[in-house]
Formats: C-alpha cells, sequence, structure tokens
C-alpha cells in the first residue's frame, strides 16, 4: 500500500508555524501546527474543537473564504489542516493572522454553540479557543514562514 503524504514528513522536525502540506491540482493543504508533535503538549479536545468552530466561520467569511474547502483539526491534535483554492500563500497566511486576530478580539457568543447547529455543543468555550489563538499568532509572528518543513539539520 502507498504510503499517505503527510505520513511521510518527519514529525521529529516539525515545529510550531505554517507548511504547505501537498499541492492537488489548484487546491493547496496547509498544515497549521499549533504545536510540536510527540512532545506531549496536545490540544484537548474542547480546545480543538472551540478553535475549529471559531477559525472555520471567520475563514469562510474572509477575503479567501469562497476559495475555502475545508478547515478542521489533525486527529493527533497537534494542529489543523486548512484547504484552498488557488491559494496565494501570502494572502493565505494574512487572512490566517487576521482570522487569529478575529478570534482573540471576538464579542459575543462562540459560533455554533446550539444543540442545532453541532452534534457537542455542550463542549466548547470561547476562553478556550482565544487562548489557542493567542498562543499560535504569537508563533505566526514570531518567526519566518517559508511554507516549507524543516529537515534534519
Amino acid at each position: 500500500m502507498k504510503t499517505i503524504k503527510s505520513f511521510t514528513v518527519d514529525h521529529d522536525y516539525i515545529e510550531p508555524g505554517i507548511y504547505i502540506s501537498r499541492i492537488d491540482g489548484d487546491i493547496t493543504t496547509y498544515d497549521m501546527r499549533t504545536r510540536k508533535p510527540n512532545m506531549g503538549d496536545y490540544m484537548d479536545n474542547l480546545t480543538m474543537h472551540s478553535l475549529e468552530h471559531m477559525f472555520a466561520t471567520y475563514i469562510r467569511n474572509s477575503k479567501i473564504g469562497e476559495n475555502v474547502i475545508y478547515f478542521g483539526p489533525m486527529g493527533c491534535r497537534t494542529g489543523f489542516y486548512l484547504l484552498v483554492r488557488n491559494a496565494d500563500n501570502d494572502e493565505v497566511l494574512s487572512e490566517v493572522k487576521d482570522t487569529l486576530r478575529n478570534i482573540i478580539s471576538h464579542k459575543g457568543e462562540m459560533f455554533g454553540a446550539t444543540r442545532k447547529e453541532c452534534g457537542n455543543y455542550r463542549e466548547l468555550s470561547l476562553t478556550a479557543a482565544k487562548a489557542s489563538a493567542m498562543r499560535y499568532l504569537a508563533v505566526l509572528e514570531n518567526s519566518s514562514v517559508d511554507f516549507k518543513y524543516k529537515v534534519e539539520l
């Protein structure tokens, strides 16, 4: 059986940041790594679920919203995948940062936090989403981004 693309990256060298995981035709998959893999610092379900609700809503309402195909968490709980059609990396990075800022400054209710809108609506926290957004935004603002995975030095 062929190994899937995400299993070909040596996770020992992935640091928090944003990377291009793959490009399929006009769709770019971004690896939004919020935590270093295999270090024991994983998102709990509350944080992952909450950030997903907020980020997905804001990014789909951003300048690139019509080209967002998917946003969702990685099963390993160290980040998220963002799939964008006709992506311009600089524009995507800018919109990701703006989305994180919007989450941090969000006033009002959590998006999709009712029984009708969500299959686990009781497990959501705007405080958790904001804290995770602040943490990830600090990573993106304090490092240079070239969208490439780092390899062994």
